[in-house]
């Protein structure tokens, strides 16, 4: 199918941008990638009258340190994410998360924070803000905002952002040494949507884990974390027990649907598993060589 008629805007700057979004609100959207948008318009599922194409403003496309934490513009590529040697350094979990979305060819255009602008639940990079506790920068002719990543994802494709504002960046802690991450998803094939994944870090201090983050896609209508897991890890050392403890709270914690690819048990399951798995790859992975 091909998409319905629609008006196309292509600005050169962050402030015409937000004039345009200003003045149209919910009749456009933002294309950057494109990955996840144009087939949903090729569908007619999406019917944006104006799309407002962001490829030329430049002082979107950027990874930089500010203020203890690394921020990612709205421009900037999944492919540029994974080959950062500063992501690599400071957020490893999100650069762990990386090969996981799509193929290549898609990670080269599409962007991160077009993926957790439209806020698919199976998605990669939702489930890393969650479990960084990362901030979402909003911007609009009114100013910026700023929005946790705990507050941002509000339902199936839906987000708090408004019609008139655009996620400039978002901003991703920078991890310190004694923290652990691990990225983990089961899919039928590669590339494909995961029936359950998890983005999981673990800090560790004194022989005891301080602190702790499970973070599921695939498991509901939004990325989910699972508080119940992580207050029975935290206080305690790391180690099987502890881990198989916390998977099982996480089995019986969380609410996944059926569907044709798997059971509401199954996925249950699998997230347990992961859970178990991903705790183990990321206390071994603390102290690790950078």
């Amino acid at each position: 199918m091909k998409p319905p008629p629609f008006d196309y805007r292509r600005p050169t700057s962050l402030s015409e941008t937000l004039d345009l979004l200003s003045q149209h609100g919910d009749d456009a959207k933002i294309l950057a990638g494109g990955q996840s948008l144009l087939p949903m318009m090729s569908l007619r599922v999406a019917r944006p009258e104006m799309l407002i194409d962001v490829g030329r403003v430049s002082e979107l496309d950027t990874i930089t340190e500010v203020d203890g934490a690394i921020a990612i513009g709205a421009l900037v590529r999944h492919r540029a994410v994974e080959t950062s040697d500063l992501v690599r350094r400071t957020v490893p979990v999100l650069h762990q998360a990386m090969p996981h979305v799509g193929h290549r060819a898609i990670r080269t255009r599409g962007t991160l924070c077009g993926s957790i602008a439209h806020a698919d639940p199976a998605a990669e990079a939702p489930a890393v803000c969650l479990a960084t506790g990362a901030t979402m920068v909003a911007a609009s002719t009114s100013g910026e905002r700023e929005i946790a990543a705990a507050d941002f994802f509000d339902g199936f494709l839906t987000t708090a952002l408004r019609p008139d504002e655009l996620l400039r960046e978002v901003r991703f802690p920078t991890a310190t040494a004694n923290h652990g991450c691990a990225v983990l998803e089961l899919s039928r094939r590669h590339g494909d949507y995961a029936i359950a994944g998890l983005a999981c870090t673990l800090a560790v201090t004194d022989g005891s884990i301080t602190s702790a983050a499970l973070a599921f896609l695939g498991l509901g209508s939004t990325p989910v974390r699972v508080g119940d897991a992580e207050a029975v890890l935290v206080g305690n050392p790391p180690g099987d027990e502890v881990f198989a403890e916390a998977a099982a709270v996480t089995s019986s914690s969380v609410s996944p649907g059926s569907d044709m690819h798997a059971t509401a048990a199954y996925r249950r399951h699998v997230a347990a598993t992961l859970a178990r798995q991903g705790l183990a790859r990321a206390a071994a992975s603390i102290g690790a060589s950078s």
